[in-house]
């Protein structure tokens, strides 16, 4: 029997009762559970720049800060954990573009294409440990806000480094302050306008560059479209230090145009 999950790996902080809204953040914690970290070949000195470059740093602080500034406090799912553990936004077989990098839901290389993981690395118990769990849990929630309000808004709360890493498929494009991650069926045009509009505020709001797509559990993934969703992709030199340093001024500015946004479309 897999071993279970641990309590902390993922959370649901509660919203308002009568909020449709869950901010979705996947990729901000930088912890790994010691089992796990044994599976890793770097050194600890080659994991932290690893973790430095990988890492949404401060996704959630600007989650939160967005909640508080709300009219109607939306609900945030949040990984507690690395995504160098299990990457719970990847397709979970051969449909994740991102396996020709090494990076599927289990991560075999780093973002400059280094080795990860040993080759024959068995990713399976990860995946059904964490990655499976976390799915379970996120089509829940999205669950309950259809069963509470009749509809559910996914906004994906992601960053991205200012210069493209070598695991880019998609690095020639632009890399405006945001960009904002879209899906054919699931990102309609309202929440798209207002996701341009709040975050003029930023800055140039681009589309679908450098990275595209937004998270929607597979349960409603093309079937329900009571189930919106948004990617909302900041570059990191708008907010904090990089690579991995610490936040600046920018994250108040940030969390109030994602405040907005919520607001717009709850």
């Amino acid at each position: 029997m897999p071993a279970p999950v641990p309590p902390t790996s993922y959370a649901l902080l509660p919203g308002a009762a009568d909020s449709p809204v869950i901010l979705h953040v996947p990729h901000s914690a930088r912890e790994i559970p010691a089992d796990v970290r044994a599976g890793i070949v770097l050194d600890d000195a080659a994991l932290e720049r690893e973790l430095d470059h990988i890492t949404d740093a401060h996704t959630a602080e600007i989650a939160e800060a967005a909640a508080g500034l709300a009219g109607v406090r939306p609900w945030r799912f949040v990984n507690r954990l690395s995504r160098l553990v299990v990457d719970p936004e990847r397709f979970p077989d051969e449909r994740e573009e991102m396996l020709a990098v090494g990076m599927g839901a289990v991560y075999t290389r780093t973002t400059h294409r280094e080795v990860l993981r040993p080759a024959g690395f068995a990713a399976e118990p990860l995946v059904e440990r964490y990655f499976r769990p976390y799915a379970r849990a996120m089509t829940e929630a999205v669950a309950e806000r259809l069963a509470a309000t009749g509809r559910a808004v996914i906004i994906d709360v992601h960053s991205y480094p200012t210069r493209a890493l070598p695991y880019e498929l998609h690095a020639e494009g632009p890399r405006p302050p945001v960009c904002l991650g879209t899906d054919a069926f699931h990102t309609p045009p309202g929440p798209l306008t207002a996701a341009r509009v709040a975050f003029g505020e930023v800055g140039e709001v681009g589309l679908d560059s450098p990275f595209g797509g937004t998270y929607v559990p597979l349960e409603f993934y093309g079937r329900d479209p009571r189930v919106s969703a948004l990617m909302a992709e900041i570059r990191r030199d708008t907010y904090m230090a990089e690579p991995g340093g610490p936040a600046g001024p920018g994250l108040g500015r940030l969390a109030r145009a994602l405040a907005a946004l919520v607001d717009a479309v709850g």
